[in-house]
């Protein structure tokens, strides 16, 4: 199609830019020949979101790869959680190690999970400040060599030093993809799409997790560690054919640029001037030399940090990475008749198939309303598994209901992937202007780190003292919680621009 001045404009006429000229930049500004392709917008979250497949295969790969790295002896879903004395009425014995060089105790156990959140937490406070100094491509690409670096030494590793150092680095590179996926997956998004694009992170996820699942139940730790590998070199390879976020060329002045990556992305014959004007309309409504003190003292940027950080608080204290770390001992301490890597399995194939739901009802059922049903039904799964643990525990006999924690597991992790597991990352990109954004994402995320060491760790040390069926209570009432609150204090942000969430946030 032959470009014309009676029928196209530049995106950029006033700029003096020299690739403001650039014919791709020209808009069709005729009735019908307007129009925007998804397909790409759709490409390139796909690809940044490889790093929450890496990211959930670090998360599982302590569930198949510890009973096979460990020294022989028995050992309860306690003391695999913590180096506390256990007293689980089930105890599980471990099978041997493949490698007699590399035999963990239960203390280097709990280091080899827990180094994981420590090296997350450490890994999303940069984050944000590198984003917003080199952009978001350049700094998914610069995290992504932790990941393939912890991966060798993990692959590798002949002692448990070796493996501290992986889990630490691979957590490095886990909690910044937290932050600059959502991140960049909010800022190349069509409002009509947003919703449906954020929930890829978690989606994808899920897939590394079920992969851990599915491949560590075959083959030896080593080979599982080596194949997991080739997930970051792909993401590395991928993100070097994506553009830039317009979003952060347009905060660089780089106005030509910005409209040659929503080319890239909406397609050729989308209408580039009026989606720059739009994010330039938010660029000017937020301030250009915002501070980390704006976060506070800005109402909308407060309330925006404190929703956020809340319903990273209730993902976590729903008890979902205990569930995730100890899949297979859960099964075995509550006496399941099914195999523990079936169980495991079950439950990931579930994750998948409930969060791939998720995405698809996003946009139409709304944020609130998946959240509110997410925390009801799994404060009701949660407190029956207190029951049943009780009752286990007085010595009843529970045999003739073997099958219910299976079952109540299958709902909590329906429930959470539709729910609890995709939307506080969905909704962290949504409730930030461009100003604050790359630091209240990190905030927002280190805060989530926080929260999955605390309950990774205090897991099974609550499960001594206060037993089976108190923890299961605690997390139960922790989403009773969550339901009073998002009923109270959250408003659907489903086909909201930024700008009207921002209203909403600052109280006008």
């Amino acid at each position: 199609m032959v470009a014309t001045e009676d029928i196209k404009k530049t995106v950029s006429q006033e700029d003096t830019d020299a690739a403001s000229r650039n014919p791709m930049l020209y808009d069709p500004l005729q009735d019908g020949v307007v129009k925007t392709s998804k397909t790409r917008q759709y490409i390139a979250a796909l690809v940044v979101c490889l790093g929450a497949v890496a990211a959930g295969t670090a998360l599982a790969w302590t569930s198949p790869v510890l009973p096979q790295i460990s020294v022989r002896t028995p050992v309860n879903i306690t003391e695999i959680a913590t180096n506390s004395t256990g007293n689980a009425s089930s105890p599980i014995t471990q099978t041997a190690p493949h490698d007699d060089e590399l035999q963990l105790t239960v203390a280097q156990q709990t280091w080899v999970s827990s180094l994981l959140a420590i090296g997350a937490f450490l890994g999303a406070l940069p984050t944000g400040y590198i984003a917003d100094t080199i952009g978001r491509r350049y700094t998914a690409l610069a995290m992504d060599v932790p990941f393939i670096l912890a991966w060798l030494s993990i692959s590798f590793a002949k002692s448990a030093g070796w493996l501290y150092f992986g889990r630490f680095l691979i957590g490095i590179s886990t909690g910044s993809f937290c932050v600059v996926a959502p991140m960049y997956i909010s800022e190349i998004a069509e409002t009509s799409i947003r919703g449906t694009l954020g929930t890829l992170f978690q989606l994808l996820l899920t897939v590394g997790i079920l992969f851990i699942y599915i491949v560590g139940a075959m083959v030896s730790w080593s080979t599982l560690s080596i194949m997991c590998l080739f997930v970051p070199i792909a993401l590395f390879v991928g993100m070097l054919m994506l553009p830039e976020t317009p979003v952060y060329l347009l905060k660089k002045g780089r106005r030509a640029d910005a409209a040659l990556s929503l080319k890239w992305l909406w397609g050729r014959y989308c209408d580039s001037r009026s989606a720059i004007q739009v994010i330039q309309n938010d660029l000017d409504q937020a301030s250009a030399d915002a501070t980390f003190l704006d976060l506070f003292t800005n109402r909308g940027a407060r309330n925006g940090l404190i929703i956020s950080i809340l319903l990273m608080f209730f993902q976590q204290f729903s008890g979902i990475n205990a569930v995730i770390f100890y899949t297979e001992s859960i099964f075995k301490s509550a006496g399941s008749s099914l195999d523990a890597s079936i169980c495991s399995i079950i439950v990931g194939v579930v994750q998948v198939i409930m969060t791939l739901t998720s995405s698809l009802l996003i946009e139409r059922a709304g944020r609130k309303i998946l959240l509110l049903f997410s925390s009801t039904v799994m404060t009701i799964c949660l407190a029956i598994l207190g029951a049943y643990f009780d009752m286990k525990e007085s010595g009843k006999d529970v045999t003739h209901i073997g099958w219910l924690p299976l079952l109540c597991m299958v709902l909590f992790i329906i429930t959470f992937s539709v729910g609890y597991g995709p939307i506080p990352w969905l909704m962290m990109g949504e409730l930030f202007l461009p100003d604050v954004r790359a630091t209240a994402v990190s905030l927002t995320v280190m805060a989530n780190w926080l929260c999955v060491f605390v309950v990774t760790k205090c897991f099974g040390i609550m499960i001594t003292d206060w037993g089976s069926d108190m923890t299961f209570w605690f997390f139960a009432g922790c989403m009773a919680v969550a339901t009073v609150y998002v009923a109270l204090a959250v408003v659907e942000t489903k086909g909201k621009t930024s700008s009207q969430i921002q209203t909403w946030l600052s109280g006008h």
